[in-house]
């Protein structure tokens, strides 16, 4: 009996260990399969939120404004500007809306974008059947056109207590930022642009300050084509641009553009520039480039293009004053140094040369080869003195910078080019035609830098496109003075130089713009070029400086391409424009602005010029900014922390918010300038 029970007891035993193991692994495979299970919909999910918020949600950039681009005095040149994109969602719109305020609502947008009512009735309805969510109406409202446009029938509801509009949610506004030119005369080509199309003239120079920080916002997906900003999560916001203060001088920009645009009518020419440069700073106050556009008696003149900084030509007799100098500076030639021109014919080697006319007996003193502008005399006095030592000459181009790229802010700046020694195209009389003009090519700028420095008493600084910068009503950045080099030459050579450059003016070859008014200097250049064809192109320059006792402007004006037929030298085509400037900018008579200023409208130069009038912002009430200049107001609201937008120049014709209203320093304000 006792070993059946112990029998029992082993197998019972047994099987309940055996019992227990099962158990055991099937509570542990349980266990993994939960745990599988678990992890299975834990990794789903990540999925589908991962899949759900990148298919519905997105980054989006905040757009930095662009800061603003400036002439020296504070006028504007160009702008960012807000504009609005207006869209309609339909299917918003409730039925007795839209039946009992159709009519009135296209009456409203006729009245305003001049189409026949019928034109958006027709429209409406076909895009209120489809259901339309995101209908585009209208693009590039200005703020004006955009406060209308809110507040017409459907588009908003008037509140009968307080007759304000409440928006209504059928209308989704776009806003984005667009680059505006203030000035009709100073166009693409001396502004620039920095876009897609690249980077160009004073936008594309000072882009790095003009250019903000884009800023980053959370969207989630309306529809297919539709996102909206989601304001609880955190936004970065842009950081604006700098203001960026150029030496452009509107009244100086203005006069040179006038005087070239006359003399390119008059002439039939193909294209000219014109550089104004202050002497001490070297600071550019005009600088003005046209070309013809058009034909027969659709011919009109534009600034698209920079010739004074992107081309480099030969210069013509202009670099006779760059020859004659370094043989001063060396001391081969002084006030009493003759050369005989005989008839004005003369063959150096391989190189033939002639004067277009002779003075007296041919004996001329040195005064009298640049007055003259002998071709015959500055060849024979520099192949006389370099002949045998070509590098000793080309020291003094080296010591100048006239082999250099200069380098400035502006993009497309040209490498000069001059034949040297060591080029295969040199001959044994490439010396002589370097000597008057030929065999090298500079960009206008760099000419003009040359003869300022002159005008400097010989010291050559760099030339200069930009006065400040300016971030929040402050200053970063002031220029100063480059000097690009101390001393050209000796002090007796430069003051013999500037003499002679006088006496051109008075009895030389410019002798025509003489007037006793106004003490000039300067030098006539003609260059011929393709001058391999019978009909051959000529390109007339003057390079200059007033007053010549006194400098305060360098002036370069070129001319290419004029109908030789009318006139074609440097004295009869381009040195007529100099002297009008010099005129009209250091005896400041009158100006008669020929052209509008502005796009669209006349600008009074006198009211721009208005005493500053001090703004007050108290208790952070907005006062009557009408009739103010908006130049003097627009910079004392921003330094005060102010957001402010506007169009237009002169005088403040309307304001947003209205005067007595209070605001905060999140709150734009929006000025209407007139002029």
């Amino acid at each position: 009996m006792a070993t059946k029970i112990n029998e029992y007891d082993n197998k019972r035993s047994k099987a309940l260990k055996w019992g227990y193991l099962f158990a055991g692994v099937a509570f542990i495979v349980f266990i993994v399969f939960l745990g599988r299970i678990f992890f299975l919909q834990h990794t789903n999910v990540d999925n589908i939120e991962k899949n759900f918020i990148s298919s519905n949600y997105r980054e989006a950039k905040l757009k930095a404004a662009r800061g603003n681009l400036f002439a020296a005095d504070g006028s504007i040149l160009a702008t960012t500007v807000m504009r609005y994109d207006v869209y309609v969602d339909f299917k918003t719109i409730k039925d007795t809306t839209y039946t009992n305020h159709i009519g009135k609502l296209t009456d409203s947008l006729s009245k305003m974008f001049g189409k026949p009512r019928a034109h958006y009735r027709k429209i409406f309805d076909e895009q209120r059947k489809k259901e339309n969510q995101y209908f585009s109406l209208v693009k590039g409202l200005d703020f004006d056109q955009y406060d209308r446009i809110k507040k017409f029938p459907i588009f908003s509801k008037e509140d009968k207590k307080t007759g304000k509009f409440k928006k209504n949610r059928c209308l989704i506004i776009e806003r984005n930022y667009k680059r505006e030119l203030a000035t009709a005369q100073i166009g693409s080509g001396t502004i620039g642009m920095d876009d897609e199309r690249g980077k160009g003239g004073l936008e594309g120079a000072f882009s790095k300050f003009l250019s903000g920080t884009d800023g980053t916002r959370y969207e989630q997906r309306v529809n297919s084509s539709q996102w909206k900003p989601i304001d609880y999560w955190k936004v970065k916001e842009p950081i604006d641009g700098k203001d960026v203060y150029t030496t452009i001088d509107l009244r100086i920009q203005d006069i040179a553009h006038s005087a070239l645009e006359k003399q390119l009518i008059h002439f039939e020419a193909d294209h000219g520039s014109v550089l104004v440069m202050e002497t001490e700073t070297g600071k550019i106050r005009a600088m003005v480039n046209l070309r013809k556009e058009g034909k027969d008696d659709d011919v009109k003149y534009v600034d698209a293009y920079n010739y004074a900084i992107k081309d480099a030509t030969e210069p013509g007799s202009t670099f006779k004053t760059v020859s004659l100098l370094a043989a001063m500076d060396d001391g081969f030639i002084d006030e009493s140094t003759t050369v005989d021109v005989g008839n004005g014919r003369w063959k150096y080697f391989d190189q033939p040369m002639s004067d277009s006319h002779v003075k007296g007996n041919g004996i001329y003193d040195i005064s009298d080869v640049l007055a003259e502008s002998s071709n015959v005399g500055a060849s024979k006095l520099i192949t006389k003195y370099y002949g045998k030592d070509t590098q000793v000459f080309f020291n003094h181009l080296k010591k100048w910078k006239l082999f250099d790229k200069m380098q400035i802010e502006l993009p497309g700046i040209v490498k000069p080019y001059i034949l040297t020694p060591e080029n295969t195209k040199w001959s044994k009389g490439g010396l002589a035609s370097l000597s008057y003009g030929y065999s090298s090519r500079f960009s206008i700028l760099q000419l003009t830098t040359f003869y300022n420095g002159i005008a400097n008493k010989g010291k050559m600084v760099k030339p200069l496109f930009i006065e400040k910068i300016v971030k929040d009503g402050k200053i970063e950045y002031q220029a100063e003075p480059e000097v690009l080099v101390d001393k050209m030459a000796s002090t007796e050579a430069i003051e013999l130089m500037t003499k002679m450059l006088t006496k051109t003016v008075e009895k030389g070859t410019a002798k025509s713009i003489y007037t006793p008014n106004i003490k000039l200097a300067g030098k006539t250049g003609t260059a011929k070029f393709e001058y391999w064809k019978s009909s051959g192109k000529y390109q007339a320059a003057f390079a200059g400086f007033f007053p010549a006792d006194n400098p305060k402007y360098t002036c370069y004006v070129m001319i290419n391409q004029p109908n030789t037929a009318i006139g074609y030298s440097g004295a009869t085509v381009a040195a007529p424009i100099f002297k009008e400037i010099a005129g009209k900018v250091f005896l400041k008579t009158p100006l008669n602005v020929e052209k509008e200023m502005l796009t669209n409208k006349k600008v009074d130069l006198r009211k721009m010029m208005q005493p500053t009038v001090k703004v007050e912002v108290k208790g952070g009430v907005l006062p009557n900014l009408k009739g103010l200049m908006g130049k003097n107001i627009i910079p004392q609201l921003e330094n005060l922390g102010y957001r402010v937008d506007y169009k237009g120049v002169g005088k403040i014709k309307n304001q947003f918010p209205m005067a007595g209203t209070v605001i905060n320093k999140k709150q734009r304000i929006y000025l209407e300038l007139q002029n």
